[in-house]
C-alpha cells in the first residue's frame, strides 16, 4: 500500500471508532446538563487526560515541530509558554471556576452582575477566540491532506478543511460533551503514543546525545549557532515578550478549556484534573524539542518547506525518514500512523473548540438574553446544535484564506485575543469587590476587538507577509499584539469599573467567594443570589 491508502486507512478506523463513539454518548445526553457538562460526571483523571487533548492542537504537534525545525530557538519559545501556563490555570482559576459557575464562563461573571450584557460579550469573546483558534485546526488539516494525497495546489487543503469541518459538527451535535470528551481522551492517548515513539527513535539516531542532535541540527539548518540563539523568526526582543504574555497568559481565558472544569462533580476533581494535565502536557511539550530539531537534522529545512512552507509538515516528514524514507515501507507505514495521530488531533481539538463556542450562544445568548432567562432545555441545546453547524461553516471559509500559515502562529492569535478579552473579566471578577457590569463589558469588548483590530492592521494582514494588502505597510509591527491588547483589556476593565458604581454587585461579591471556595450551591442554578444569601 502506499503511504496515502496507508495514511486514509488509519485515518478512516479512527473516525470510524469516534463516530461509535459519539452514537453511543447521543444515547447518554438527555438533559442541557448532560449536552454541555457531560453532566458533571466526568472523573478527576478522565477529565485531566481530556484537557490535555484539548491543549495539545495541530499547533502542538504540527506547528511547534515546524517553527522549532525552521527557526530553533524562537520556535521553542511556544513550547516553554504553553507548558507554563497551565500554572497559571492551576493557580488563578481552575478550581474557583468550577465551583462559582455550571456550564460556561460568562456564568461565573453573571453571578454578581446584570445577566443581559455581561452574557452578551461574554457569548461574542467565546464565538470569536473559539473561531479563531478553529482556524488554526484546519489550516493544518489542510496541509496534512496534500501532504499524504500527493497533491498540487489549493483543492485538496480547502477540501481537508471542509472534511474536517463536517465531522466536527456531526460529532458536536449528536454527541454534546460526552462524546467530545471521550473523543479527547482518545485523541490524547494515541497523541502521546505517537510521540513518544517517534521521540524515542529521534534520540537513538544521535546516541541519546541531546548535544549531537542540537550540533547536526544548527549545521544542517545551515545558520550555525544562530540557529540556537534567539532572533531568527523574532529579531526583535519586544516581539519574544509579546509573544511569551499572550502564550503564558492566553490559556487562563480559552473557553474551550474553563469549560472542562464543569464536567467534574468536585472542586477537589477539578484540582486533580489540572494536575494531571500538567504532567501529561509537561511530557509533550518536552518532546516537541525532539520533533523539531529532528527534523531540521534528518530530513533538512529545504524538504520541509518543499512540503509546506510554514513548516507544518515537519513532524510527518520526521516520521518517514526515521522509519526508512520515502518509498519504504516502514516510512511510508509511521508517517500513515503519524498522519492519523495528527488528524485525529485536529478533529478532537476542533469538537471541543465547537461545542464551547455553540453552547455559550446557546446558554448566554439564547437563554439568557433573547428567552430572558426563561429556560427551555430542549430548545437550547437545539439552538447550540444549529449554532455548531453555522460557526463550523464560518471557520471553514477564513481557514481557507489563511492555509499556507504556521498553525502554532494562528493559535498563539488566538491566545492574545483570549487573554486580552477574558482573562481581565475573570479574574477582576473573582478577586475585586469594586468590579462592575461596565467594566466587565467595556473590558470584554475592547480586548476583543482592540486585538483583533491590532492583528488586522498588522504584518499577519498587511505588508510583504500579509494574508492580503501585500503591497502596503503594516500599521502595527508586532505581528503578536499581546504587550499591546492585554494591558489595554486590563485598563478597559478598570476604568469601566471605576467610572461606575454597582452596589449589588459589591453585595453580592461575599456570596460568589463562599461559593467559589466551597462549590456552595454549585449544583444549583448558575444564579440564584437571593437563595445563595439564605444558606450563606
Amino acid at each position: 500500500m502506499s503511504d496515502q491508502a496507508l495514511s486514509l486507512t488509519l485515518f478512516s478506523i479512527f473516525v470510524l471508532a469516534t463516530l461509535g463513539i459519539t452514537v453511543w454518548a447521543s444515547r447518554q445526553t438527555k438533559t442541557a446538563a448532560d449536552f454541555y457538562s457531560a453532566g458533571r460526571r466526568i472523573r478527576g483523571w478522565q477529565n485531566g487526560v481530556a484537557i490535555s487533548g484539548d491543549y495539545m492542537s495541530a499547533a502542538s504537534f504540527l506547528g511547534i515541530a515546524g517553527l522549532i525545525s525552521l527557526f530553533g530557538y524562537d520556535g521553542f519559545l511556544y513550547s516553554v509558554g504553553w507548558l507554563v501556563a497551565y500554572l497559571t490555570v492551576l493557580i488563578l482559576v481552575a478550581e474557583l471556576l468550577r465551583n462559582a459557575g455550571k456550564y460556561t464562563m460568562a456564568d461565573v461573571l453573571a453571578y454578581r452582575m446584570r445577566q443581559r450584557p455581561v452574557r452578551s460579550a461574554a457569548a461574542l469573546s467565546t464565538v470569536g477566540v473559539s473561531i479563531v483558534y478553529l482556524v488554526a485546526q484546519m489550516v493544518g488539516a489542510g496541509a496534512l491532506m496534500k501532504l499524504l494525497l500527493g497533491l498540487e495546489g489549493d483543492t485538496a487543503a480547502i477540501g481537508a478543511i471542509v472534511g474536517v469541518g463536517v465531522l466536527m459538527i456531526v460529532y458536536v451535535t449528536f454527541g454534546g460533551m460526552i462524546g467530545t470528551t471521550w473523543v479527547q481522551i482518545v485523541k490524547a492517548l494515541l497523541l502521546m503514543a505517537g510521540t513518544v515513539l517517534l521521540s524515542v527513535l529521534v534520540l537513538a539516531k544521535f546516541g541519546f546525545s541531546m548535544n549531537k542532535m542540537f550540533a547536526d541540527a544548527a549545521t544542517a539548518s545551515g545558520k550555525g549557532d544562530a540557529f540556537l540563539a534567539p532572533g531568527l523568526r523574532f529579531p526583535k526582543t519586544i516581539e519574544l515578550v509579546s509573544l511569551g504574555l499572550a502564550l503564558v497568559l492566553g490559556t487562563a481565558g480559552l473557553p474551550h478549556i474553563l469549560i472542562r472544569f464543569y464536567t467534574v462533580p468536585t472542586a477537589q476533581a477539578a484540582r486533580r484534573s489540572v494536575n494531571w494535565a500538567i504532567g501529561i502536557i509537561g511530557c509533550f511539550y518536552i518532546m516537541t524539542t525532539f520533533l523539531g530539531f529532528g527534523a531540521a537534522a534528518l530530513v533538512g529545512h529545504q524538504r520541509i518547506t518543499a512540503a509546506d512552507k510554514a513548516g507544518n509538515m515537519a513532524g510527518p516528514l520526521l516520521a518517514q525518514q526515521i522509519g526508512g524514507g520515502a518509498g519504504s515501507f516502514g516510512g511510508d507505514l509511521f508517517l500513515a500512523f503519524i498522519a492519523a495521530v495528527a488528524f485525529a488531533t485536529i478533529l478532537a481539538v476542533v469538537a471541543g473548540l465547537t461545542i464551547t463556542a455553540s453552547s455559550s450562544f446557546a446558554h448566554d445568548f439564547y437563554a439568557s438574553v433573547i428567552r430572558r432567562g426563561e429556560r427551555d432545555e430542549a430548545a437550547e441545546v437545539r439552538v447550540a446544535r444549529i449554532t455548531a453547524l453555522f460557526i463550523g461553516a464560518i471557520a471553514i471559509v477564513f481557514a481557507s484564506f489563511a492555509r499556507g500559515q504556521n498553525v502554532a502562529f494562528l493559535v498563539g492569535l488566538a491566545f492574545a485575543v483570549a487573554a486580552s478579552a477574558n482573562l481581565p473579566t475573570i479574574l477582576f471578577s473573582l478577586y475585586w469587590k469594586r468590579f462592575t457590569t461596565s467594566g466587565a463589558v467595556t473590558g470584554i469588548l475592547v480586548g476583543l476587538f482592540g486585538s483583533l483590530l491590532l492583528v488586522v492592521v498588522g504584518p499577519n494582514v498587511m505588508g510583504p507577509k500579509g494574508l492580503f494588502l501585500k503591497g502596503s505597510d503594516p500599521l502595527f509591527p508586532l505581528e503578536n499584539p499581546g504587550i499591546v491588547s492585554i494591558p489595554l483589556g486590563f485598563a478597559a476593565a478598570w476604568l469601566g469599573t471605576m467610572l461606575s458604581r454597582e452596589p449589588a454587585s459589591e453585595e453580592r461579591y461575599e456570596e460568589l467567594r463562599v461559593r467559589a471556595l466551597t462549590g456552595l450551591g454549585a449544583e444549583e442554578a448558575e444564579v440564584a443570589p437571593t437563595r445563595a444569601s439564605a444558606r450563606t
